[in-house]
Formats: C-alpha cells, sequence, structure tokens
C-alpha cells in the first residue's frame, strides 16, 4: 500500500470509533460508580449487594445495560484498525484484533449479567425466607464468580491487556503510529496487569493486592485507547504510511536504462 492509498476515512472512522467508545463507556461507568459504587461493590458480600441493587430500581439495570454496549462499540474499531493502517497482512496485529475482540465480548458478557442474571436473583433474596437466601447466596456466588472474576475480569482484561500490548509492540517495530503511543500503551498496560491481583485473591485469600491498580489501571487503559482514536482522527502522514506498510510492497522495480540510439553514418556512399 503505498501513501497515496492509505484509506485516510477508514483511518477516522477507526479513529472516531474508539475515541467515541471509550468515551460514552467512561461516561456510563461515572454513572454506575456514583450510583451503585462500581467497582468497590464488586468485592462486598452479598447481602450488601443484592439489597443495594434492588434499591438501584430499573435505572440501574438500564445503567448496567449502558456500560455493556457502550464497551461492546470498541470491538469494531479493533476489528477495523488492522485495514485501517494498511497492515491487513501483518500476523500479529491480525492475531491481537481476534484477542481483542474476544476480550471485549467477555467483559460484555460480565457486564451483562447484571441486567439478565442480578435482578431475579436479587428480588429473590430480598423477599425470601432464611431457606430461599441461602439458596440465592450460592447461586450468587457461582455466577458472580464464573460469569464476573473469570470471564469478565480474568479472560477480559487479561486479553484486554493483550491486545494492547500487541498493539504497541507493532507501533513501536512499524512506526505507523508515534512512538509514544506505543509506549504508554506498554506501561498502562503493565500497570493494569497488577489488578490480576485482587481478581485472583477472590479465589486465594491472602495473595497480595494492590487496591490502586484496578483504578489506575483501568483509567489509563481507557485515555491510552481514546488517544488511540484522538492519533487515528488526524491524517496519515505518508512517510509514517511508508514505514508502516509490508515489505512486499515496498519492493522497488528496477527502471530499465534507455538504450543507446542507433548511430547512423554519415559515410554512406
Amino acid at each position: 500500500m503505498t501513501a497515496a492509498t492509505v484509506p485516510t476515512g477508514l483511518c477516522r472512522a477507526t479513529g472516531g470509533l474508539f475515541l467515541g467508545g471509550a468515551l460514552t463507556f467512561a461516561a456510563a461507568a461515572t454513572a454506575l460508580s456514583s450510583t451503585f459504587d462500581w467497582p468497590d461493590v464488586l468485592r462486598e458480600p452479598v447481602e450488601v449487594v443484592l439489597p443495594a441493587f434492588v434499591a438501584g430500581g430499573t435505572g440501574l439495570v438500564w445503567t448496567w445495560f449502558a456500560t455493556a454496549w457502550t464497551y461492546a462499540v470498541l470491538a469494531v474499531p479493533m476489528l477495523l484498525l488492522p485495514a485501517a493502517l494498511g497492515r491487513r497482512e501483518d500476523p500479529v496485529l491480525r492475531a491481537a484484533t481476534a484477542v481483542g475482540a474476544t476480550s471485549v465480548v467477555l467483559s460484555v458478557i460480565g457486564f451483562l449479567r447484571w441486567v439478565f442474571v442480578v435482578p431475579p436473583l436479587a428480588g429473590s433474596y430480598v423477599t425470601g425466607d432464611a431457606a430461599t437466601r441461602a439458596a440465592v447466596d450460592a447461586a450468587w456466588t457461582a455466577q458472580h464468580q464464573f460469569g464476573g472474576a473469570l470471564l469478565g475480569e480474568h479472560l477480559g482484561q487479561l486479553l484486554g491487556i493483550a491486545w494492547s500490548v500487541a498493539l504497541s509492540v507493532v507501533i513501536l517495530r512499524t512506526r505507523v503510529l508515534p512512538r509514544w503511543l506505543g509506549v504508554t500503551g506498554l506501561v498502562v498496560s503493565a500497570v493494569y496487569l497488577t489488578n490480576q491481583g485482587d481478581v485472583l485473591a477472590t479465589a486465594v485469600p491472602g495473595l497480595p493486592v494492590w487496591d490502586l491498580g484496578g483504578l489506575l489501571g483501568s483509567v489509563g487503559w481507557g485515555l491510552w485507547v481514546a488517544a488511540l482514536g484522538a492519533v487515528l482522527l488526524r491524517p496519515v502522514r505518508p512517510d509514517r504510511a511508508a514505514r508502516g506498510r509490508d515489505p512486499a510492497d515496498s519492493a522497488t522495480v528496477p527502471t530499465p536504462r534507455p538504450s543507446a540510439p542507433d548511430v547512423v553514418p554519415t559515410d554512406l556512399p
């Protein structure tokens, strides 16, 4: 792909989706945090979480719904990114794209359980007798650890971090995007990875946990995704596009030298 054929329209559309998805998810997550003390509430016992969920009413369910689907938007620009950068055949970027899209799906499943699974459990817990509450407690713990800790927080976050690390490496290796974006991507990914201690502690009590890892990591990762979108909204510089294209595309075809003109003898009889 030459500089003249870099799909700047696709770049801008991809950038707009990254930026818009990151900002709308941040807005929904902020609303969720202010109304339901998320994500701290995830580590509270059932007798705290479920009554608080019922008290939040239908509005809280819709907030979870919005949080899930604004995050789901990020899967679209992740899938578009290799074409937007003119690197459809880059094996690292292609693998990273599949990993990133899968991470979004798993995280959305974790969010949507609060829309489809938690409400009936919460209702039964609040209105039920002691035996019902004991049964709901067991059901809550099972779905919370499977859909939340395993799928959403562990696999969803790990695969999302893997995507940002791989993309950052591609950026640093090819310079298809500014170098600072690759460096900051590696830094925020490393910070976000520390949150896995908190996730694993739900299954391995006593595991060391850095309380700020989740907050700093998730906020930093979200800001980095927004920055990625903002960079893609700008026109791609021809020199950067040339650096990012595949080696096969940059092969030069030698131009044959013009043959010397025939000499016409002037001493013909």
